[in-house]
């Protein structure tokens, strides 16, 4: 179709006229309405009826077939003519009226009128049904050029060869591959159509709300006593627990030593508070809420700690009646757990507000894992693009400690069987992985990670950073680098260099991982472990970042 407006390319490259009933006419036709004398070339004029085209012969044009006349033509040509000479008289008339005064005048303002309103409807006409596709056109045209940003070559040898001396000779702008130009718009508006993948919740109405009340009381010199602890288990697990005994020294009104740290965990890392977190920003954080010391004063140093493993999950009142009196008479107290030590709910807001602070100002870590850790996040999203960072739990101890063995050997199974029988403080020994499976209990396989990130829409050039240790079992791994071609660990991110003195620290690379999951674009986890909890808490307060916790039970069904 040649155009829009009732024409056909034929194979000379011309234009023909149509009927609205697709038959075509021989005959050329006279555009002017005016055009008078012997008709030796068909007029037309077409009425638009709803969607249909009805042909309509002008009074001075005869229906043509071919070049003859028929006998009804002529009987109609004779009739029309009779019922046009009065019109045409009629006319004459009222065109020798103009002739006066009031007729001219009258004859101005009409043709005025008549003009105006084909103004409007050209200006309509024009706009309305043209400008915007010969906009839209052109937009298009515009957007192709900015998403490729450069030209392309011509496909064969001697075209390319001619356009680059062009190019160099005039100091024109580069050529590229039409391969290359293609793959980047092509993964330009890959990136365009999933953007609504990366969009954050709405947390507008949201506010960090961890302020001290205008009725809080600064520590004051009179202390009940020392209080030191032992945080146990991994990075994110110790975390919880010094945020815990924070609000535990402000309910007892205990004077908090630095914690220790545990070491003889999963990883036995030797790493101490100083060598993970800020100690000094730690401290002049929470000033205000705590006394903090960096040692036992002089006076106490010598002193037998009153060793206490607090109850788990305990009240306020708990540590005021049965701690309590205990710091008094001994003065120095040594917590020799600081694992859920303290209730989540039923406490005040001052005490639930201390926590957040603890955790999410005054937890800092130290200045070369910091800078590390915001390097690896500024390598993932080169080039602007985001990723996601995938808390992929499938290691060693965490697949021991739940019992599941889906996909393993029956090797590693007995392996994995073996360490738990191993690890005294694992209370549950006698496990139904595929049951605890059916449950939704276990961590997703690797390959159950790669169907669900598939079936969200992430799209295989997504970059994606796993923050987890080692992942067990041999050629577990498969079936994720089958699905995404971009999977990144702190090993393969990081120079050799910059992670020397990381190294055999599992704590430090845990704090690592930590601070590229919680500047992710998207945070997904796929098992409920303390790494999970800790980020997405964090996140939360950030402003509401993208989390994806999948349901594992729905999952398997």
């Amino acid at each position: 179709m040649g155009s829009d407006w009732g024409t056909v390319n034929d194979k000379s490259g011309q234009g023909s006229p149509i009927m609205g009933n697709g038959k075509r006419f021989s005959g050329q036709v006279v555009n002017s309405p005016r055009y008078s004398g012997p008709m030796t070339r068909r007029a037309l004029s077409f009425k638009r009826n709803n969607s249909h085209d009805v042909e309509v012969a002008a009074p001075d044009s005869p229906i043509v077939e071919g070049d003859q006349y028929s006998h009804e033509s002529r009987t109609a040509y004779h009739q029309n003519r009779a019922h046009i000479k009065p019109l045409l008289k009629k006319s004459a008339a009222i065109a020798r009226s103009f002739n006066n005064k009031t007729g001219s005048r009258q004859c101005v303002f009409y043709s005025c009128g008549v003009f105006v309103v084909f103004l409007i409807l050209m200006k309509i006409s024009t706009v309305g049904w043209l400008g915007y596709q010969i906009e839209q056109n052109t937009m298009s045209k515009d957007l192709s050029r900015t998403l490729l940003g450069l030209r392309t070559l011509p496909n064969s040898e001697e075209e390319r060869a001619k356009h680059l001396t062009e190019e160099s000779d005039t100091g024109n702008s580069i050529w590229i591959d039409s391969s290359d130009a293609i793959a980047s718009q092509t993964h330009k508006v890959e990136q365009i159509q999933n953007s609504a993948l990366w969009l954050k919740p709405k947390s507008d109405s949201f506010e960090q709300c961890i302020d001290h009340s205008k009725s809080s009381k600064r520590p004051g010199l009179d202390t009940n006593g020392y209080l030191l602890v032992n945080a146990n288990g991994g990075l994110n697990q110790m975390r919880t627990g010094i945020c815990d005994m924070v609000a535990v020294a402000r309910i007892i009104n205990a004077t908090l030593v630095l914690p220790s740290l545990d070491h003889s965990s999963f990883w036995s890392d030797p790493s101490g508070f100083k060598d993970l977190f800020d100690w000094h920003h730690f401290i002049d954080t929470l000033k205000d809420d705590i006394n903090i010391v960096e040692f036992l004063p002089p006076l106490y140093a010598k002193v037998e700690p009153f060793k206490k493993t607090p109850v788990s999950w305990s009240k306020t009142s708990y540590y005021k009646t049965e701690v309590l009196p205990l710091l008094k008479h001994h003065k120095v107290l040594y917590f020799t757990h600081t694992d859920s030590r303290l209730a989540n709910n039923g406490l005040s807001s001052s005490i639930q507000k201390l926590r957040c602070r603890a955790n999410y100002q005054a937890l800092r870590y130290t200045t070369s894992i910091e800078e590390l850790g915001n390097t690896l996040v500024a390598r993932m999203r080169k080039d602007g693009n985001p990723y996601i960072a995938l808390h992929l739990r499938y290691e060693k101890d965490m697949l021991s400690f739940t019992g599941c063995a889906h996909n393993l050997t029956s090797n590693e199974a007995e392996e994995l069987q073996q360490m738990r029988y191993d690890v005294n403080h694992w209370k549950e020994k006698d496990i139904d992985g595929e049951e605890k499976r059916r449950q939704g209990g276990c961590p997703m396989t690797p390959r159950e990670t790669a169907l669900l990130l598939k079936a969200l829409g992430f799209p295989s050039t997504t970059n994606i950073y796993i923050v987890a240790g080692e992942t067990y079992g041999n050629g577990s791994m498969k079936a994720l680098y089958d699905e995404f071609e971009n999977i990144f660990t702190h090993s393969t991110l990081a120079t050799e260099e910059e992670l020397e003195t990381f190294e055999n620290y599992q704590n430090r690379l845990a704090a690592l991982d930590y601070i590229v999951a919680l500047e992710s674009d998207v945070f997904v986890y796929t098992y409920d472990g303390n790494m999970a909890k800790a980020v997405q808490g964090h996140r939360r307060f950030e402003g509401f970042r993208k989390t994806i916790n999948p349901d594992r039970y729905q999952l398997i069904f």
